[in-house]
């Protein structure tokens, strides 16, 4: 009887299983809208904090904004398992460089390696990065590392699925040498019209300056964020 019981169990799971959610199988992405900007004296960076998984939202409050070393950061979009294994191997390989040189690596040796490990793996993993941060040869600078694995150096740079509804928005507002406040009122409302757009941006604003003092954060709930007229 139990073994009847259970055979039938296992043909109602097996009927069942077509129909589970999509986010019980899907890979968590990290549908995003990352940003940095270049400054004189350093770099800004931002990120929202929404993880989904197919139409679930698998985390509402991501930390995007990943330390590599104390003035290195790397933005990540893409799967989220995928940006936090290059972001772990990055900052081994750094951790390991700085002990054989005895000071803080460069920003474009973060970049590269970055570039490396998204080239060589280009179709095994979905990564899209923006290695940005200060050193002592070139201040602050930004890298755009995006699918495939190119690398680009940039002032201002965007990812994530939500960048297409803001390279307008960038491309009109941005001006060379902008001050350090400036870029931060500019990276928060950039996210901010990518939330209002993109559903698979949310959650809060994170933004970071990284300058030769080192990083200073800040978190900018969804209630306190700018609010933009829709058409």
């Amino acid at each position: 009887m139990a073994t009847k019981a259970f055979a039938m169990s296992q043909k109602f799971c097996d009927l069942q299983s077509p129909m589970e959610p999509d986010f019980v199988s899907a890979q968590h992405l990290t549908g995003t809208t990352v940003m940095a900007v270049q400054f004189d004296g350093g770099v800004v960076i931002g990120a929202d904090s929404r993880t989904t998984s197919g139409a679930y939202v698998a985390n509402r409050v991501t930390d995007k904004l990943t330390r590599i070393t104390d003035k290195i950061y790397c933005c990540r979009s893409g799967s989220a398992a995928d940006t936090q294994a290059i972001a772990d191997i990055v900052a081994y390989h750094l951790s390991v460089h700085q002990l054989e040189i005895g000071e803080e690596p460069l920003v474009k040796t973060a970049a590269k390696i970055f570039q490396d490990l998204c080239y060589t793996n280009r179709d095994q993993m979905s990564a899209g990065i923006i290695c940005a941060g200060w050193d002592r040869k070139e201040g602050g600078q930004v890298y755009c590392i995006p699918l495939g694995g190119m690398c680009l150096r940039q002032p201002v740079t965007i990812g994530g699925s939500g960048s297409t509804y803001i390279y307008g928005y960038v491309d009109a507002i941005y001006k060379p040498n902008m001050a350090q406040n400036a870029c931060l009122e500019f990276t928060k409302n950039a996210i901010s019209l990518a939330i209002q757009r993109d559903g698979s941006s949310g959650g809060v604003v994170r933004l970071a300056s990284i300058t030769e003092a080192g990083i200073e954060r800040q978190t900018i709930l969804h209630n306190d964020l700018p609010k933009f007229s829709v058409i």
